[in-house]
């Protein structure tokens, strides 16, 4: 009797430690941003900036990205695997239900209590001909069978939640990818028109510098120039043919880009030009956070730091007995030519348990930090992500801003060196400037140009991150 107490009290203290779990996870503080981002001025919004894309060519050309690039498509069979995830951790939840055919034999020993049993069994009066047990003794059953575990604790309600925020991450993982598709798109497009523009301009170049080349021949004819003066012009001409090649090289390289971005064999881009004019729109120079938080890499990084959360509370929940349920419902012989006389061969049965994990603590609990690292480290992630898009919009910002201004410059300085080279011809002609004054004069307007260029290039580049960083498409 005091044995029986004791192995009794050793499992009631097994079951009460079994029976507890771990602490909820405690977050830290999140990280706080102002209201507005960059100047307290008007702020911009997204509306306003789709008005800078609305370039129809370059429309085209998104829609036929948004629908033909691999890419996407791959995000979309992600989608695809989270939906039927999630219906999987749906169906965890209902009663499992299967159709059983099943047959087997036993041959029990003499000394034991079904041998005993179908033994005296055999010799009573009571029974008839075909209730006599064979042996050995065969068993046959065509019936349904069941196995439900009640989630009275809520952890596979919390598997199911952790599925559906994986589906809506990858929701916005399709979102976010669609967005980097239109920038890249749009930032290729406008790539390009700057290098149309580069191009014009040389060859506008080169047509100023083979007149000039031509007068500087004239004047040695007229032995008002010297041969040093012709070989100058010459080369310079030639230096600048060269660059002509090198801008024809990135465009066809970015037009193969672009068409390997739209799913499609290297071809020809058609483009239009710049529309200047939408950028009298952007004279604000603020953004409200609050468009930070839909950025779908962020809105990526909330679900998943919601699935991990859901996954560490399923795995705390773990710890807790398990309540299990067990039906089952057939036709039941041990002679097969039995099975199916109705009603003598209907068998049917439950069994409940309540199970509680004892010798697996650690593993579980092995389980329990592997979810909490996740946890914490999806948090960390989330946090990251606020951080990148806001430095990254209010970069952008500060770039548009700034490279808008440096652009007004850069157009009246192309203006003032167009002037001077006019000038240096017309000084060269009459004696009263030197040839390399002409080069000089010549030289810098074209690095101008080229300079203007590339600072519109960087306008529309900023344009570009801050469509991405406000969510995009």
């Amino acid at each position: 009797m005091i044995a029986l107490k004791k192995y009794a009290y050793i499992i009631g203290i097994a079951g009460i430690t079994a029976c507890s779990t771990q602490r909820q996870l405690t977050l830290p503080e999140q990280l706080k941003t102002p209201a507005v981002m960059g100047s307290q001025q008007d702020t911009l919004s997204l509306a306003v900036l789709k008005q800078v894309f609305a370039d129809e060519q370059l429309q085209q050309l998104i829609d036929t990205a948004l629908q033909s690039n691999f890419d996407l498509q791959a995000a979309m069979q992600r989608i695809e695997a989270a939906k039927a995830n999630l219906l999987r951790s749906k169906r965890a939840m209902l009663p499992r239900v299967d159709v059983a055919l099943s047959a087997g034999v036993d041959r029990y020993g003499d000394y034991t209590l079904n041998g005993v049993g179908n033994f005296d069994t055999n010799l009573s009066p009571n029974i008839s001909k075909d209730q006599r047990i064979p042996g050995p003794t065969p068993d046959y059953f065509a019936g349904l069978r069941s196995s439900w575990e009640a989630d009275i604790w809520g952890k596979l309600r919390h598997q199911k939640q952790a599925a559906y925020e994986r589906l809506l991450g990858s929701m916005e993982g399709q979102r976010l990818l669609r967005t980097q598709v239109v920038a890249s798109v749009t930032g290729m497009y406008y790539e390009l028109l700057a290098l149309d523009d580069e191009r014009e301009i040389i060859k506008r170049n080169i047509t100023l510098q083979e007149s000039a080349l031509a007068l500087v021949n004239i004047q040695k004819s007229a032995g008002r120039a010297t041969e040093l003066a012709v070989q100058q012009f010459h080369a310079q001409l030639l230096s600048t043919k060269a660059l002509l090649f090198g801008v024809q090289e990135q465009i066809a390289a970015l037009e193969n880009q672009l068409s390997a971005l739209l799913g499609r064999l290297p071809q020809h881009i058609t483009r239009t030009g710049w529309d200047t004019d939408s950028l009298t729109h952007l004279s604000a120079t603020g953004i409200p956070a609050s468009l930070l938080l839909h950025r779908p890499d962020i809105q990526q990084a909330a679900r998943e730091l919601g699935a991990t959360q859901k996954d560490l509370e399923a795995a705390r929940l773990a710890f807790l007995p398990t309540l299990t349920i067990t039906p089952y419902a057939g036709f039941n012989a041990f002679k097969a030519n039995l099975l199916f006389q109705s009603p003598a061969s209907l068998a049917w049965g439950i069994l409940g348990g309540l199970t509680t994990p004892l010798f697996n603590q650690g593993q579980l609990k092995a389980g329990y930090n592997t979810s909490r690292a996740g946890a914490m480290s999806a948090f960390y992630q989330y946090q990251q992500a606020v951080v990148n898009g806001y430095q990254e919009t209010v970069t952008a910002l500060n770039k548009v801003d700034n490279q808008q201004q440096a652009f007004e410059m850069k157009k009246k300085e192309v203006m003032v060196l167009k002037q001077a080279v006019s000038t240096a011809n017309t000084l060269f002609s009459t004696g009263y400037a030197s040839y390399l004054e002409v080069i000089t004069a010549q030289k810098s307007v074209l690095e101008a140009e080229l300079a203007m260029i590339n600072t519109r290039r960087n306008v529309y580049s900023g344009l570009v991150t801050l469509y991405r960083s406000l969510g995009g498409h």
